[in-house]
């Protein structure tokens, strides 16, 4: 029986998927097979993700986490990533820089805790540490909303302001946070600008559909224009049965169309759903999902400013017995 292996293209560190998950959804039509390492190797391989992985580039690294189509799972992603970011050991702030339509202080479970935003520091009424919320899980992760539901912004608010916003957080008493992810919204009106703005590298999460591969398309380019040249992909939502009857495209197939380094693919699963409305993102999950071990990975290879690949490791052949002349 076939496996699959992932692979980290700079540390060669591997995760094995069960049989179950198919092979297309990582390869293309005509894949390329290739031998099998040594049980040695693979053991080594799986064995580095238990130490912490190295933080690479400097600090703050300041990360935009875009799309353009809505829906896609952008807070979704933010919210594990982040988490899986925290729990590694970094520190981490995360701002939801959606203006007027916050979600990722629900996914996260703090709606409750917020009650200073970006708005009420620039106008005084507070102190941009009153507006953090540190989670009480891992103290190491803080929120930052930039402004109520239904609120109106300021006119002059815009990506001048998210720029002093993050030089605040690179200058504050307690020091800078190791990582900066910013969720942005939808679309790619204003709000989008003002997102990117501060950024230095984005992380752009797209699903095997042809619509959100072309808004997907259309990001990469105004991201390279602002500048953005650090720019991976989040493959989110695949579902091996409707590509196994070729009714979903492969990420391989995804990847060449963008033309974008793969930083996790994560597998569709209905538990995403359940944790959204309990504000327990995937990550802390036990047992864990197989959708939250993609998160991980995927924030492990944020850190080190890796990427992946995917090879489909050689079927071994099937034992022929003295009945296989007759068909048995």
């Amino acid at each position: 029986m076939a496996s699959l292996r992932l692979f980290s293209t700079n540390h060669h560190q591997s995760l094995l998927l069960p049989s179950s998950f198919s092979s297309k959804t990582l390869v293309s039509s005509s894949p390329r097979f290739v031998k099998s390492p040594s049980r040695r190797s693979q053991i080594q391989s799986v064995l580095q993700f238990n130490r912490k992985p190295e933080l690479a580039g400097e600090t703050p690294r300041i990360v935009v986490i875009t799309s353009g189509k809505g829906g896609v799972g952008k807070t979704t992603t933010t919210a594990n990533v982040g988490l899986s970011l925290a729990r590694y050991g970094f520190s981490v702030v995360a701002i939801d820089a959606d203006l007027g339509l916050r979600n990722l202080d629900l996914l996260l479970g703090l709606e409750n805790r917020v009650n200073y935003t970006v708005v009420e520091v620039l106008n005084g009424d507070c102190r941009l540490d009153q507006a953090l919320v540190r989670d009480k899980r891992w103290s190491n992760f803080e929120l930052l909303c930039i402004s109520k539901p239904r609120s109106k912004l300021p006119m002059g608010f815009g990506g001048k302001a998210l720029e002093w916003l993050v030089d605040a957080l690179k200058t504050r008493p307690e020091g800078s946070p190791d990582f900066i992810i910013i969720d942005c919204p939808a679309g790619i009106d204003a709000g989008f600008i003002t997102a990117i703005t501060p950024a230095n590298e984005a992380v752009l999460v797209t699903t095997p559909d042809i619509t959100a591969l072309r808004d997907a398309d259309r990001v990469t380019g105004l991201l390279e224009c602002d500048g953005i040249r650090d720019i991976k992909m989040i493959v989110n939502r695949v579902r091996t049965d409707m590509i196994r009857g070729e009714d979903m495209m492969s990420v391989l197939d995804v990847q060449e169309m963008l033309g974008l380094s793969l930083l996790g693919v994560i597998p569709e699963d209905s538990e995403v759903i359940r944790s959204t409305n309990r504000g327990f993102p995937l990550v802390l999950n036990k047992p864990p999902t197989l959708a939250g071990l993609a998160f991980e990975q995927a924030a492990w290879r944020l850190v080190e400013q890796d990427s992946m690949k995917a090879v489909m490791v050689e079927e071994e052949p099937k034992k022929r017995g003295f009945f296989s002349f007759f068909g048995g």
